[in-house]
């Protein structure tokens, strides 16, 4: 995950099939992963069906910081959430804005969704904070 290398204790008595699977299930991914014609397959196909994307614009001066705060937010919820960044400049997202009912002029926003039921919510930021996302996050998960 995100070059972060991580050791499952298989010396430990207690690892068998179903904690190695749910090892590697929570390792697989990136803790964020990019949204894009490439990646959307495997998004929609995740098994984790709560998703939280950033959607933003990657060109500003502002989008490095976002992401360590996004990041930082997504170690809290690994396993539990997928986090996707959808960069507000690439035509191909401009459906996914549309969908969440957002403009251009509302970025930077947060998005999350539950596939099974399509239920969703959305949130406007002035700035991406760990605290912000981490309680948009817990409210929807109540």
């Amino acid at each position: 995950v995100d070059n972060d290398r991580r050791d499952l204790d298989m010396n430990s008595k207690d690892a068998d099939a179903e904690k190695i699977t749910r090892f590697i299930r929570m390792n697989e991914l990136r803790l964020v992963t990019e949204y894009n014609p490439v990646t959307a397959i495997g998004v929609m196909q995740s098994s984790l069906q709560l998703h939280l994307l950033l959607i933003t614009d990657k060109m500003s001066p502002k989008h490095p910081d976002r992401m360590l705060r996004y990041r930082a937010a997504a170690e809290q919820f690994k396993g539990k959430i997928l986090f996707i960044l959808a960069d507000s400049n690439l035509k191909s997202n401009e459906h996914t804005m549309s969908y969440f009912k957002l403009k251009k002029s509302q970025l930077p926003a947060l998005a999350i969704f539950h596939t099974p039921d399509e239920e969703q919510d959305v949130l406007t930021l002035d700035e991406v904070s760990v605290e912000r996302v981490q309680d948009f996050c817990n409210h929807f998960l109540q």
